[in-house]
């Protein structure tokens, strides 16, 4: 249960040190996430530089209110209860983004396809991989996305962060601990607010060329056009988390508005007014029956985050 005392000096101290139009109250956070899903944030505070964001999450450390972080609002479900005490979304840390010889230093609000077209622009390559993958370039370091072959790890040499006390550090590649969907800064609980990325020289015409490659593929074959989180669940050792799906017969199953795509069976959409319910509904029976099917667990890659409503609880068709 949230202090509701300790929230109002929350919100009082904060609008003092920063402006008033980055704390938003009862915010839906269905307006910030791909999903367009989500019970209401009881404060959502946008921060625009690492300051604002420190002494947001010290403030909320002493009036001892939980903390959540999200970067552009992609690979998550908020639930339809909310999420209590701060919601800190960072795509708005987007005040820097440079290059020298072959690094790029970038704040980590930046949206990942932008910085993708900024490599590009200075004839950078080795992240043409990651030019549609939804969200920001922290997001992408702290989950170490990747498609098509490439991942963050392959291209991230720095990483600056603030953690749950509110200070900075720094980390170098040697500690990063990335793996499949994973990374150090998860472990810690850490969040990345400045990256530096490790590229090559290359051709303009050539990695625009293979960035268009990739986005075309992407389109045919992927629910662009749909909301959601991406990906709805990690790559199971050996196999597709979609082909499974798909050879199960699971296209189309719906609860709700919320459907395996009939594109993509690796996407679950919202396709009109869908509840996180409803999402949930599908993703557990997509678990249980490529189980049943195939003999493997389909582990969610979306993160869930707040907590549930009370209501009745409806059933996959």
């Amino acid at each position: 249960m949230i202090n509701k005392y300790a929230m109002a000096s929350m919100v009082s101290q904060l609008t003092q040190l920063i402006p008033a139009q980055q704390v938003l109250l009862d915010e839906p956070m269905g307006l910030h996430t791909t999903f367009a899903i989500g019970g209401p944030a009881d404060v959502l505070v946008l921060p625009h530089t690492v300051k604002e964001m420190s002494q947001t999450i010290r403030l909320a450390r002493q009036l001892e209110l939980p903390v959540t972080v999200i970067g552009g609002g992609s690979n998550v479900l908020v639930l339809d209860g909310g999420i209590r005490g701060v919601v800190i979304q960072l795509n708005e840390m987007n005040k820097y983004l440079s290059c020298h010889d072959t690094k790029i230093l970038a704040s980590s609000g930046f949206m990942l396809k932008d910085v993708c077209q900024f490599a590009q622009q200075n004839s950078l390559t080795g992240m043409e991989f990651a030019c549609g993958i939804p969200g920001t370039l922290g997001g992408a370091v702290f989950m170490n996305a990747g498609a098509y072959g490439g991942e963050m790890s392959h291209i991230v040499s720095r990483v600056r962060t603030v953690n749950r006390n509110g200070s900075v550090h720094t980390y170098k590649a040697a500690d990063f601990e990335f793996g499949y969907r994973k990374s150090v800064f998860q472990r810690l609980q850490e969040f990345v607010v400045e990256v530096e990325l490790q590229l090559k020289l290359g051709n303009k015409a050539e990695i625009q060329a293979a960035m268009d490659d990739l986005m075309e593929r992407r389109r045919s074959k992927q629910p662009l056009e749909m909301h959601s989180a991406g990906s709805t669940f990690k790559r199971p050792p050996g196999y597709y988390a979609g082909t499974l799906i798909d050879q199960t017969g699971l296209k189309g199953l719906s609860c709700g508005d919320a459907q395996v795509s009939t594109k993509h069976a690796g996407f679950v959409v919202n396709t009109g007014h869908a509840t996180a319910r409803d999402v949930l509904a599908v993703i557990h029976e997509v678990q249980k029956r490529v189980e049943a099917a195939h003999g493997v667990h389909l582990e969610p890659e979306v993160r869930i985050l707040g907590e549930e409503q009370n209501q009745i609880k409806k059933q996959p068709d």
